[in-house]
């Protein structure tokens, strides 16, 4: 994608009014995934580099807070509502230090007193030995992600521990009625919803549904010396059950996307292997798994691990069959964000293999073609704006932190 071609995108989404948008759906108002703080994200990182006005940045953040924000309920979460409209705030104070103060201290405090309710309403679910929710735990909706703003900010650290304490419990093994089963194991299929086809319901690998958000941040956590009883136990736990469903490959080690209750009791081989052929996003796959467990393996200095998860990345990201399967722009199951682990993996590895997750990253970054907004739609996730962030490059305004890789 040329800079002149990402520039007619940027301007074709000056307008959060625009007839083509959205505009009057109040979940456009409030998704991060989706919506008018995604976008902004977009528009906060071309003000950064001095390459658009910040008077669009006002323009879609004033669209955001036009109306009531939800906040506190079950919908909510990192990418929905308060937290969402709170990440895009702070990706313009993280480059301009002090906007926005009175806005997000006001949003810092709901957020917070929201993830201890949270927590406590875990720790209360677990007493019972029932089996969690994805968006009890999980990055789009759960703990993960709103553990993963809590971070970044760093200004209620405490409500931060608690957010790690109750995921720490959640890799505790629970039992149901067809024996143990991992404490995130869920009840659901991976919509979040009952699903026939997953009697016994399901364990979710990926980074955006599964446990790999929660490993993501304990490991993130821990690098910066914030960590909770059990913290490290727990990074152990998954990654050990990470390690009992790798798929050996001639083309690298992957893992299965979910596990089914019958997958668990027989491990059958048909089904590991057709895991082996799916694409490596950052949502499901070997991509978003791999940076995971790099990012706990640097946090608790385990290079052997490290290295292995270096080598998944590398191997998913050139082996010829696993791009095949990826035939599209989006951050979320795309080449963007494979573009953004790619690079993200390198700034933790070693020099050599550094340079080769770098180059992989320039190559899927240089892949990018144009995004049609009218196929694609505007958003982060799925549609333009987050092909365009990653086209630019290195973020100025961390906006890559919502995705847990960094």
């Amino acid at each position: 994608m040329t800079p002149e071609q990402i520039m007619h995108i940027a301007d074709g989404l000056a307008d959060p009014a625009a007839d083509h948008l959205p505009h009057t759906a109040d979940w456009w108002r409030q998704s991060l995934a989706h919506g008018v703080p995604g976008i902004a994200l977009l528009h906060t990182e071309l003000a950064a580099a001095g390459l658009r006005p910040w008077s669009r940045v006002r323009t879609w953040l004033s669209a955001a807070a036009s109306a009531p924000i939800t906040g506190g309920t079950r919908s909510t979460g990192l990418f929905y509502g308060a937290p969402a409209l709170a990440f895009a705030l702070a990706a313009v104070a993280a480059v301009r230090p002090g906007a926005y103060r009175t806005a997000l201290e006001r949003l810092d405090e709901q957020i917070a007193t929201d993830a201890r309710r949270r927590a406590a309403v875990a720790h209360v679910r677990i007493e019972r030995g029932a089996l969690p929710a994805l968006a009890e735990f999980d990055t789009l909706r759960g703990l993960a992600g709103i553990g993963a703003y809590l971070l970044q900010r760093n200004t209620h650290v405490e409500d931060l521990y608690a957010v790690l304490g109750a995921l720490v419990r959640t890799t505790l093994p629970l039992a149901d009625a067809g024996g143990p089963v991992p404490g995130w194991w869920t009840a659901s299929g991976p919509s979040g919803r009952a699903n026939q086809e997953y009697p016994g319901g399901h364990g979710n690998v990926g980074l955006a549904h599964g446990i790999a958000g929660p490993l993501a941040l304990f490991g993130l956590a821990e690098a910066q010396g914030i960590t909770v009883p059990g913290q490290t136990e727990a990074i152990a736990v998954v990654c050990d059950w990470l390690d009992a469903w790798r798929i050996s490959t001639d083309c690298g080690d992957r893992w299965p996307y979910l596990v089914t209750r019958s997958e668990l009791a027989s491990r059958p081989a048909a089904v590991l292997h057709s895991g082996a052929r799916r694409r490596p996003s950052w949502c499901y796959g070997t991509a978003g798994l791999a940076r995971a467990q790099q990012i706990a393996a640097v946090a608790t200095c385990e290079p052997d691990r490290r290295q292995a998860a270096e080598a998944a990345l590398i191997n998913a990201l050139t082996d010829p069959a696993q791009l095949a399967a990826t035939v599209d722009n989006s951050l979320c199951h795309g080449r963007a964000g494979l573009s953004r682990i790619a690079a993200r993996a390198a700034t933790d590895a070693d020099h050599g293999t550094a340079a080769q997750l770098s180059e992989i990253a320039a190559t899927l970054a240089g892949s990018l073609s144009p995004a049609d907004t009218a196929e694609t739609g505007a958003g982060f996730l799925e549609g333009a704006a987050g092909t365009v962030l990653a086209a630019l490059g290195p973020p100025r305004t961390r906006w890559d932190t919502c995705l847990l890789i960094a």
